[in-house]
């Protein structure tokens, strides 16, 4: 379903007293110009996103900026038919396993022509901006740095009477939590955990403890059939158990924030991103906490990382890349967007945005800065950028085999070998 918000309705009143202010001469690498914006996210991201749309149309006379935001599910065959149509929009959200695809297909454009002149990247972090680089050039500016982590509905284990999971906390942990929950049976039923099985991040993050990895620099898979089978085998246990969510719930989820095991009460923890408490609690009244994902036994660390939590590129495609490319710079630098925006899609990547922003952040803001500042041993390198087959790898095999575990159609011993064969398939095609 296609999301659609008049962003003339958000904070009309700050927002336009805010702008009235910035309003002044455009500068010279300005161009007045219609730009189209289109990103995946829920309202709240939405929200601040227009605010800022509208900050930078009052100080930019001539410029228009129409926006259209969808589910993650939704977003990406849209974007892919708009690619093949030559009618994709000027700015577009990037996500980091999808870059080298669309770049390479020259979907997206190298923006390096632009920097220091209507793109300003001073003090930008500079693993960052690495993020955003495919074969030496620059695709995509990191709208902010996040890591995977936990979401946790901290009333629900009140309830529970369970402690809440901490950074120390393992799937042997999870286990007796998820008894602890069954016992209790609060919310008719309520489950720890939504179905890990076939999330991606989730496989990546517990590979990555085994010292292994989904991809390779040189984008082979990282990981074996063994490998697979017995992360099948763990969720079926997890599964069998009441711990996680039947895989009749699970499948409710269409990838929309409201569909979520998490929103609609059917379990207390989701396997989710830092930069996702803010749209999740502003729709929840519980209030969430956040923690790493579990260790694969006491003291093993280095599944987490800092990635680039999403991008913002510019069509190929695009007849106004660098009035494009100036929206992208005031969308990081830009110290009243930057107060909008807050840490929604992660932490800023420039310092002094940050000095900003940190002053203005609530209790749920400072959370996640704060998690993500201080990974400690959870944090390991950040991982070449996947090989552009990935986004099919992730939506036709781990989900998909995932599903068909949980229904029981197929078994750990089967579905494994069938998602190393399948991935290395698409894999020799790319």
């Amino acid at each position: 379903m296609t999301l659609r918000f008049d962003r003339r309705q958000f904070l009309l009143g700050s927002s336009a007293l805010v702008a009235a202010g910035a309003v002044g001469v455009m500068p010279a690498w300005a161009q007045a110009a219609n730009l189209r914006l289109t990103f995946w996210g829920g309202q709240a991201r939405a929200d601040r996103t227009y605010g800022v749309t509208d900050l930078y149309e009052a100080a930019n006379p001539g410029t228009t900026i129409e926006g259209e935001f969808l589910a993650w599910n939704d977003y990406w065959p849209k974007l892919a038919t708009q690619t093949a149509g030559g009618n994709a929009p000027d700015i577009i959200q990037m996500d980091y396993r999808y870059i080298v695809e669309y770049a390479k297909r020259n979907a997206i454009a190298p923006l390096d022509e632009f920097v220091g002149g209507a793109l300003k990247l001073d003090g930008f972090d500079e693993d960052q901006l690495e993020g955003g680089k495919v074969d030496g050039k620059l695709y995509g500016i990191s709208l902010g740095a996040n890591s995977v982590a936990a979401l946790v509905n901290t009333v629900a284990f009140e309830e529970a009477g369970v402690e809440v999971p901490t950074n120390a906390w393992t799937y042997d942990d999870l286990m007796t939590m998820g008894e602890a929950f069954k016992s209790a049976n609060i919310r008719g039923g309520m489950k720890v955990i939504a179905d890990g099985s076939y999330s991606e991040p989730m496989l990546d993050n517990w590979l990555r403890q085994r010292g292994k990895a989904l991809y390779t620099a040189d984008g082979k898979l990282g990981f074996e059939e063994a490998d697979a089978i017995e992360w099948y085998t763990l969720w079926n246990k997890l599964r069998d158990a009441g711990v996680c969510v039947s895989a009749e719930d699970q499948a409710i989820d269409t990838g929309a924030v409201e569909t979520t095991m998490l929103v609609l009460g059917k379990a207390a923890i989701m396997p989710s991103n830092s930069n996702q408490l803010v749209g999740f609690q502003a729709i929840m009244k519980d209030k969430l906490g956040m923690n790493g994902y579990p260790r694969i036994a006491a003291g093993v660390g280095g599944g987490h990382y800092r990635k680039p939590s999403m991008f913002f590129s510019v069509s190929g495609s695009s007849a106004n890349k660098e009035a494009a490319s100036a929206f992208l710079s005031y969308f990081v630098n830009d110290p009243e967007a930057a107060k909008l925006l807050g840490v929604e899609r992660g932490i800023p990547c420039i310092a002094a945005t940050r000095d900003v922003v940190a002053p203005t952040l609530d209790e749920q803001n400072q959370l996640a800065l704060n998690f993500v500042a201080n990974l400690g041993d959870l944090l390991g390198p950040l991982p070449p950028p996947p090989p552009a087959s990935a986004g099919e790898i992730d939506a036709s095999l781990i989900r998909t085999l995932g599903q068909e575990v949980g229904f029981g159609a197929k078994t750990p011993e089967q579905a494994g070998p069938e998602l190393i064969s399948g991935a290395n398939a698409i894999l020799s095609r790319s």
